[in-house]
């Protein structure tokens, strides 16, 4: 297995992981379409606010090095936009809901 090879799945496999976690971490305020259950602050999302949309890129990118297939990169040309289009409309439900609280999280996270 050479360094790319290797990279590329130590990569996929630990990001897919925080996947998981992330996933986890959520809990009840999981859904697929944004809903202001709850604001999730602690584990991967008190330095993130989409963690999950951060390590499923990441696992992609894992993948194509792994590979050695860069065209699977362009997953990420369509999942993208998409995810920013979902983080847009989650800031809006959660800003919402939570207000203040909510604005003092995002500025204290990344993405």
């Amino acid at each position: 297995m050479n360094v790319e090879t290797f990279a590329g799945v130590a990569l996929a496999a630990i990001s897919f992981a925080l996947v998981v976690l992330a996933r986890t971490q959520l809990g009840k305020s999981f859904s697929l379409t944004p809903k202001a259950n709850q604001l999730v602050t602690h584990g991967l999302y008190s330095r993130l606010r989409h963690p999950m949309y951060v390590f499923v890129d990441l696992t992609i990118f894992g993948i194509a090095l792994a590979a050695h297939r860069w065209y699977i990169l362009l997953l990420l040309v369509v999942l993208l936009p998409l995810q920013i289009r979902n983080a847009r409309r989650e800031r809006t439900v959660l800003r919402e809901k939570f207000g203040e609280r909510y604005e003092r999280y995002r500025s204290a996270t990344l993405f």
